[in-house]
């Protein structure tokens, strides 16, 4: 039988339970340096703002902070998307390793139903935890390309203006 199996041998139990606990730790460092990049562009739209309030409506600086603050305002939603599939992801990893722990205990007493309910359970959970995990990692590649794009549209931006001041 197969969860005899897992009863007596201590490496079963303990690659079931490190893997989520691995896992868990990768989503808590993936959630810090997230929020961390929604600080720095909560601190960046208020500098844009400012910008915007600065220059005369409809004038070429003007739509050029617009169109950098639309930028900003979709950089927010991708990462506060990513934030909650990491939070998610941490939550399932961490319910994925308490299923498991009970799927083994379940597995030492002979309980071989509630271990098959524990072992489905802690595959569907990490499973989850998984999609949400690599979901949020996609979600970050985009919003750092749209980074990226927006820091090298507002060189040029900031280069054509002070042309443009230049010439005044």
């Amino acid at each position: 039988m197969q969860y005899q199996f897992v009863a007596n041998n201590p490496f079963a139990v303990l690659t079931a339970i490190v893997a989520p606990a691995i896992l868990t730790n990768a989503c808590s460092v993936l959630a810090l340096g997230t929020s961390n990049r929604l600080g720095r562009v909560v601190d960046r739209t208020r500098v844009v703002a400012s910008d915007i309030a600065a220059s005369k409506p409809a004038s070429e600086a003007f739509l050029e902070w617009t169109s950098q603050l639309r930028a900003l305002e979709i950089r927010i939603h991708m990462l506060l998307r990513a934030l909650r599939l990491f939070y998610a992801a941490l939550g399932l990893f961490a319910s994925s390793a308490l299923i498991s722990v009970a799927g083994s205990m379940a597995a030492f007493y002979g309980q071989r139903l509630v271990f098959q309910l524990g072992a489905f359970l802690a595959v569907v959970t990490g499973g989850s935890a998984v999609i949400g995990l690599s979901a949020g990692c996609f979600t970050m590649v985009s919003e750092t390309r749209l980074a990226v794009k927006s820091l090298g549209e507002e060189a040029r931006m900031r280069i054509r203006l002070q042309d443009t001041s230049k010439v005044d």
